[in-house]
């Protein structure tokens, strides 16, 4: 009688597999934690109401240096967001190739839920006050010819947001990741005769 191990068609090694996906969950996991650092540095760095200038009528406000780290925020920020709904994605593909009927667990869709609305929020914060340290001209401003400093709070807050954003994504992704391990099947031949 001779025994046959065949892996999964798209995985050869079980352990390669879960070293990739654990490699893209600390990727993730680290551009979220340099998006966190760039919203706290905009934070510092944004205008002050002490830099916009006055004439009576017409206002002006330079580009602070939050501008440029507000975008690398962004960047960093999405980026984690993608790799860690990229990593959940494979992992339920792969699990369902294995397992027909697979869910994702309650958990997981918790986490993924969390992660999404927070995603928006942050994004929405992350946007409106980047936008609000470009330099504001007079007579264009940032609204309608009016000047607009970013609240005291609203980085931080964006930080906190993105650090929830990544967590939780990359929490869900991780807690299917056991599971979606490429299973092996054993064919049994008889011998002939």
């Amino acid at each position: 009688m001779s025994i046959h191990m065949n892996n999964h068609p798209t995985m050869e090694n079980p352990s390669r597999f879960k070293f990739t996906q654990l490699f893209f969950i600390i990727i993730s996991l680290s551009l979220g934690l340099f998006s966190f650092i760039f919203c706290v540095a905009a934070e510092i760095k944004r205008n002050k109401e002490e830099d916009l200038r006055w004439t009576g009528k017409l206002c002006y406000l330079p580009t602070s240096k939050a501008f440029g780290l507000g975008i690398a925020a962004l960047v960093s920020f999405f980026l984690a967001q993608i790799i860690g709904n990229s990593i959940l994605l494979k992992n339920c593909s792969c699990r369902r190739k294995s397992k027909s009927g697979y869910k994702i667990p309650a958990f997981a869709k918790v986490l993924v839920l969390i992660s999404w609305l927070s995603c928006g929020f942050a994004t929405i914060l992350l946007i409106t006050a980047t936008s609000m340290n470009r330099k504001q001209p007079y007579r264009v401003g940032w609204l309608d010819g009016e000047c607009y400093v970013v609240k005291e709070g609203t980085y931080a807050g964006s930080a906190i947001l993105v650090l929830v954003t990544v967590c939780s994504v990359n929490g869900s992704a991780f807690s299917t990741l056991k599971s979606s391990q490429p299973n092996q099947t054993t064919k049994v031949h008889k011998p002939m005769g």
